[in-house]
């Protein structure tokens, strides 16, 4: 088999495109929590706490020389960072809930029980017909 064609069959399996789409929703839902987080949540939240943007937070460790740039621990990017990742996690928490509560919905729906196999039908037919001339006898 050649490569292309093993590759070809790869690239093509239901779970290997069900991944790529999930992977590409999965960036965007990430963009859409990261604006959300610094343009709607930070905002507030640093009013309330003094005018402070969480952005902007941060230590300088070396002051900036002649043509260089300042060294610094940037812990606000940090904080906000975790803010978006604190979002998501509880998005698919309450994602992967909801999917869960159908799933056991779907569970215990009563199952109708499968027909007895047609020997068995035989035998209780023979059974009952048995029982009948025993009562007539």
């Amino acid at each position: 088999m050649s490569v292309v064609k093993e590759f070809r069959e790869f690239a093509l399996k239901g779970n290997v495109v069900d991944l790529a789409v999930g992977i590409i929703i999965g960036g965007a839902f990430g963009k859409i929590v990261s604006s959300l987080v610094a343009d709607v949540i930070m905002p507030p939240l640093g009013l309330i706490i003094g005018g402070v943007d969480f952005r902007d937070l941060s230590v300088t460790l070396k002051a900036p020389l002649l043509g260089t740039t300042a060294v610094a621990l940037r812990y606000g990017a940090f904080i906000q960072t975790w803010f978006d990742f604190a979002i998501i996690a509880f998005t698919v928490f309450l994602l992967i809930k909801g999917i869960n509560s159908l799933k056991r919905k779907k569970e215990t729906a009563p199952a109708e029980p499968p027909p007895p196999p047609a020997d068995v039908v035989l035998l209780t037919e023979i059974r009952d017909l048995l029982k009948k001339q025993a009562g007539k006898a």
